[in-house]
């Protein structure tokens, strides 16, 4: 990949519950990484996936058509911004759900974190996250963008209140996820990543 080359960013949507501070943060991230000449970025909400919650270990059962469809848009990527809420120090379900339905897509690219919530500013559920991309086989970036206490985010009628103390970290996320993107996008075109686990099966 040349270094003029265009990644593609996903920014998925882990949290799923109405009224969500999420997809405010991910539009707020994307807006930023639109600005740049080094992402293609496209935002992917997980209400929107209709994955599955039940799946079973059998690798010879085919894939439920809708983590069918989704799986393009993840193997495509370079990177990945995950927006995740903390739920009781850990992350969603429905993002770790997500997680579990795929392995080669995430392998070898890396990724960073978008969190929110109270005083901790999610960072509890990106510490869980971090354990669970690593076994994934993707790397997880140390910068990261963290909105303590949420609420006091929120404007008028639900708009999201945009201020500058968040923008120096956005900055450093995108500039870090775009180095370790070129770097393993490079890697992985010298020498493919290799799976672990048994390919399932797919119709």
């Amino acid at each position: 990949m040349d270094d003029d080359d265009r990644l593609r960013l996903v920014i998925l949507v882990g949290a799923a519950r109405e009224g969500r501070f999420g997809l405010a943060a991910a539009e707020w991230l994307a807006a930023r990484a639109r600005l740049r000449s080094d992402f293609e970025v496209d935002v992917i909400d997980l209400t929107t996936a209709w994955l599955p919650d039940m799946m079973t270990a059998d690798p010879a059962v085919p894939r439920p058509s809708a983590v069918r469809d989704l799986s393009p848009w993840l193997a495509a990527a370079d990177a990945f911004a995950v927006v995740t809420q903390e739920y009781r120090f850990g992350c969603p379900a429905s993002l770790k759900n997500a997680i579990d339905w795929y392995d080669s897509e995430w392998h070898a690219k890396p990724v960073g974190f978008v969190c929110y919530g109270g005083p901790s500013g999610g960072l509890c559920a990106v510490g869980q996250l971090r354990q669970v991309f690593a076994e994934s086989h993707a790397m997880t970036i140390p910068e990261t963008v963290s909105f303590h206490n949420y609420r006091e985010r929120w404007g008028p009628e639900g708009r999201f209140l945009d201020t500058e103390d968040r923008h120096d970290d956005a900055v450093a996320l995108l500039d870090r996820l775009g180095w370790w993107a070129r770097a393993l996008h490079r890697a992985r075109s010298h020498e493919p990543y290799t799976h672990p686990y048994p390919a399932r099966a797919e119709e």
